[in-house]
């Protein structure tokens, strides 16, 4: 792997970070007012429709390219079950915690590039995952220490918890179930895959929603989702693993809280404590040492 492919890999995921945080902080207004079955079969579609017109208009579909199906169902299904729980969660908890949360990711990470590509963590790594995550653990519970001990951690961050499983396991699984077909192919396969998914687990909820009665916030949110935070970073993502280790590729999610304190401020909806931003000084501080070869 070339220097050049590996700054690639590294912008790519960069701004994947940026993107995947201000998908918190819309989430978070519009959760309570959509299905989150439903808000995500829709945003998956168009997602979809996006990312199939530039296949049609570069590579073009073959028939190879189809071959085992069951590889999309299975990263469709990965993706979807982490973008629900995603906005489950976000009904009753922060961005920022939930943010923090998604942190967890890379450790997960690590773990499922082991059993799937068998791929080495470092001493070194293995530290600076477990900074991250201390770092992580301060934020989710805002810093107080007693939270901390009694592990109180509320029900949006425990379902959110889970979700993030899904993502971690999907991150070295694209490496190893992709055969060879262009990264904008297997992108699309991945989003078809998860529309089908949830609009046969949710088609009750799809269809009982009044979409033209929805508020602006909502349908704001599903297009924002749906271009940068699907068909975007579907397609990021998809590209880094191409180019970087799993673990190095899901440190960037180390970023997000950060960019979510931003995105918050920007919104008008405040700045953290200090001393929960102390924990995102130390997640950054964890990136830093896993970017470094």
């Amino acid at each position: 792997m070339t220097d050049t492919q590996s700054l690639r890999g590294h912008g790519a995921m960069l701004l994947f970070s940026v993107l995947v945080a201000g998908s918190f902080s819309l989430g978070s207004i519009a959760a309570p007012l959509i299905d989150p079955t439903a808000m995500n079969a829709i945003r998956f579609l168009i997602a979809a429709m996006i990312i199939g017109a530039l296949v049609l208009a570069g590579p073009g579909f073959k028939r190879e390219h189809i071959k085992a199906p069951w590889r999309y169902l299975a990263l469709g299904g990965l993706f979807a079950i982490y973008f629900v729980a995603m906005f489950e969660g976000l009904k009753t908890a922060s961005p920022v915690s939930t943010s923090a949360v998604f942190t967890l990711t890379p450790v997960m990470s690590a773990g499922f590039g082991w059993l799937f590509l068998r791929q080495i963590t470092t001493p070194r790594m293995a530290f600076a995952l477990t900074l991250a995550a201390t770092g992580a653990i301060w934020v989710i519970f805002r810093a107080d220490v007693d939270a901390i001990l009694a592990f109180n951690i509320g029900k949006g961050e425990t379902i959110f918890f889970f979700g993030c499983i899904a993502h971690a396991a999907y991150t070295p699984l694209v490496r190893k179930l992709n055969r060879g077909e262009p990264l904008l192919v297997f992108t699309f396969g991945t989003l078809a895959a998860g529309f089908l998914v949830l609009s046969t687990f949710g088609a009750k909820e799809i269809v009982a929603i009044n979409w033209l009665a929805l508020p602006s916030i909502v349908w704001i949110t599903i297009l924002y989702v749906s271009i940068f935070a699907s068909a975007t970073t579907f397609f990021l993502v998809q590209y880094a693993t191409m180019r970087l280790p799993s673990a190095k590729v899901m440190a960037y999610t180390y970023l997000v809280p950060a960019w979510v304190i931003l995105w918050e401020t920007a919104m008008g909806h405040g700045f953290v404590a200090l001393p929960v931003l102390a924990g995102v000084v130390v997640v950054i501080v964890a990136l830093l040492m896993l970017l470094k070869d």
